[in-house]
């Protein structure tokens, strides 16, 4: 018998089928009391609490980034550092002092004022206000010996609703006890989203509706579709049971049906991760992240320093491409030491290759020890830059990675701009990676965190793939290669859409490469740009993400 059973609809931004029951995150901590302090209390030392309390919360969260991996660790450290920026803490503090609230109550409206003023800068200072409302939590929590805000632990595998998920919260997930995540807000390139596809869990954000759903309900959860079925029927739980198990390793170089290669790289972002990608059989590394040696630091790292923590990335993978990222701060990744603290609009600020402009030294400091690394590994190292956006950037960062015996040179395509001049780009630059999370963000104008705007935030927009197609282009044309390292290379429907665009290598979070490689290894090179024209003559992603999966039967079998 079929459910009559309304499907929820929302955006899918990790594939996989999974049935289970759903178990809630918990209600957010209640505002605390305005009841004010006793007469004859201490102040100061009620004050002092909150940064006794702050602390608590700055080193638990450092803890946790110390054990976990990848960009889940990176997550953690940045919002460890936020409940360390004096800025909540001192705001807190002058409550309890002059208006005399309880700590609580103080950290609570001081918090306020913090996210309000991130949601009036809008952007990328919007997106961090969820993490200042999880900070005020743990805080909130510490001070009152209240439970720690967090997921839930219901004692078997579960189906994790919410309505938000706090990226602290998402970089913890047990991918073998949550099956599935539903959540009301983001979007397909926010934390949330990226997180659940480094863990490989199935995920649909921007679900209208999901407040519906409640604790032992049990749900059909379709990452791919985006869809969330409330009481599925016995067949679609069994079906969701038969799910094709793939190697967790990738056991053969990527190509296509008919033998053309597509180089199926890692996505990387610290020594740990190098070697989790390594023993995935990732081909090698198509992302080095290098803010993992810069995150949580007033200075920069020395030379020395850092030579031995991109050693220990090269070191995994002797004779195999590892292509580095240079610095990409700014926007989501401030650094005191490169990043202005008041820009009105750091998404288009001075960020990625921009910093160089004012603080030229930290880019060549960084050049010379991604030269000492590669001087001592067998690695193969490419080296790129983020945020160009015109020609005449490209020939500066050429020219300076030249002057230190850097051959391999090339250029992070982010921008529409690059993408519709990169036949200008790749007169200087020796390859083109394209970012498709920021490429998509600034050519649909959307906000990557916004529940609303989740739709034209998504990789499959035609507008996006004419990017694409514009940037594989001005590659052919100077015989340059292309490639990606945004989340759309882990989208087994999307792959062989990229490939028939021109795209050469895909590089992604280790535990997609099976499943793109399995999609991949179905269809020969005329049949992927078969793909690439059906996408683009579609009148939106929707309709492209629906026509392509028509076409590619496989992914039903692959229950992808």
């Amino acid at each position: 018998m079929t459910s009559t059973t309304l499907v929820l609809r929302g955006v899918g931004v990790s594939p996989g089928r999974r049935a289970g029951v759903v178990a809630r995150m918990p209600d957010p901590l209640p505002a605390p009391s305005t009841e004010p302090l006793p007469p004859g209390t201490d102040l100061a030392a009620a004050a002092d609490r909150i940064g006794a309390a702050a602390s608590v919360v700055h080193d638990a969260l450092l803890a946790a980034a110390s054990t976990a991996r990848g960009e889940g660790a990176a997550v953690l450290a940045v919002t460890a550092e936020m409940a360390a920026d004096p800025t909540l803490v001192d705001e807190a503090r002058r409550r309890v002092v002059e208006q005399a609230s309880t700590p609580q109550r103080a950290v609570w409206d001081a918090a306020a004022v913090v996210v309000d003023q991130l949601l009036a800068l809008g952007g990328l200072f919007a997106e961090r206000a969820r993490d200042v409302d999880d900070v005020r939590d743990r805080v909130v929590a510490t001070l009152t010996g209240a439970p720690m805000p967090g997921v839930p632990d219901p004692g078997e595998p579960f189906v994790l609703v919410a309505r938000d998920l706090a990226p602290a919260d998402t970089a913890r997930l047990d991918p073998d006890l949550v099956l599935a995540l539903v959540t009301e807000g983001g979007g397909p390139t926010s934390h949330t989203a990226i997180l659940a596809r480094a863990l490989g869990i199935p995920a649909v954000v921007a679900v209208a509706g999901a407040g519906t759903l409640r604790d032992g309900d049990t749900v059909l959860v379709d990452g791919a579709l985006g869809s969330v079925t409330p009481d599925p029927d016995e067949d679609a739980v069994a079906r969701a049971g038969r799910t094709v198990r793939r190697a967790a390793r990738l056991g053969a170089p990527g190509a296509t049906a008919d033998g053309m290669p597509v180089a199926l790289l890692a996505n990387v972002a610290d020594p740990a991760g190098a070697a989790a990608a390594a023993a995935a059989g990732a081909e090698g590394v198509g992302l080095l992240r290098t803010e993992f040696r810069f995150l949580g630091r007033t200075v920069a790292p020395g030379v020395d320093e850092q030579v031995d923590a991109y050693r220990q990335v090269l070191a995994a993978f002797p004779g195999r491409k590892v292509v580095v990222r240079t610095l990409d701060a700014g926007a989501d990744k401030p650094l005191p030491f490169v990043t202005a603290p008041d820009e009105p609009n750091p998404a288009l600020g001075v960020r990625g290759l921009r910093t160089a402009w004012d603080h030229p030294q930290v880019l060549d400091d960084q050049l010379a020890a991604i030269a000492r690394a590669a001087a001592v590994e067998d690695a193969d190292v490419w080296v790129m830059a983020p945020m160009v956006a015109t020609a005449e950037e490209a020939r500066d960062f050429v020219e300076r990675c030249a002057a230190h015996g850097l051959a391999q040179a090339g250029v992070m395509v982010e921008v529409p701009s690059a993408a519709l001049r990169a036949r200008d780009l790749l007169v200087h630059a020796r390859f083109a990676s394209i970012g498709t999370n920021d490429l998509t963000q600034y050519a649909m104008a959307a906000d990557r965190e916004l529940a609303r705007l989740a739709r034209l935030s998504t990789s499959w927009q035609p507008a996006v793939l004419d990017l694409v197609a514009a940037t594989c282009a001005g590659g052919a044309l100077r015989g340059r290669p292309v490639g990606v390292c945004g989340e759309a290379a882990a989208d087994p429907a999307l792959a062989p859409v990229l490939v028939g665009l021109g795209v050469s290598s895909l590089s992604m979070t280790p535990r997609a490469l099976p499943d793109v490689a399995a999609v991949l290894a179905t269809v020969t090179a005329d049949r992927c740009r078969e793909l690439a024209d059906a996408a683009l003559a579609a009148d939106g992603a929707e309709a492209a993400r629906d026509t392509v999966r028509a076409m590619l039967p496989v992914l039903e079998d692959l229950g992808l």
